[in-house]
């Protein structure tokens, strides 16, 4: 059964950090191209970040560079989305994506407020 699931998802203060998980199941995970997105509340959806086939290049919107960082388990088939710096425009439901199969996890709430 093909599935992602996500997790790490909070209440953080402005200036905090959160480390977000997509964990994957029943497809080949080694090597994929995976995306994370947001979505603020009566916004379009967001992209935020890239790990590129085959080359694994990691690529960021500058909204996000410099303090997000995404990052694979190829062994755990698990994808991570490291978030410092946060500001509470960075408020969000944050979405992973693997573009090529067209599958998207179930979505975790950030919420960035003192």
């Amino acid at each position: 059964q093909v599935q992602l699931v996500e997790s790490g998802g909070g209440l953080v203060k402005p200036g905090g950090s959160l480390r977000l998980s997509c964990a994957a199941s029943g497809f080949t995970f080694n090597n994929v191209a995976v995306r994370w997105y947001r979505q603020a509340p009566g916004e379009e959806r967001e992209w935020i970040s890239s790990i590129t086939s085959p080359d694994s290049t990691f690529i960021y919107p500058d909204s996000v560079k410099g303090r997000f960082t995404t990052s694979r388990d190829n062994a755990k088939n698990v994808v991570y989305l490291q978030m410092n710096s946060l500001k509470p425009e960075d408020t969000a439901v944050y979405y992973c994506n693997f573009p090529r199969m067209g599958l998207w996890g179930q979505g975790t709430q950030v919420t960035v407020s003192s």
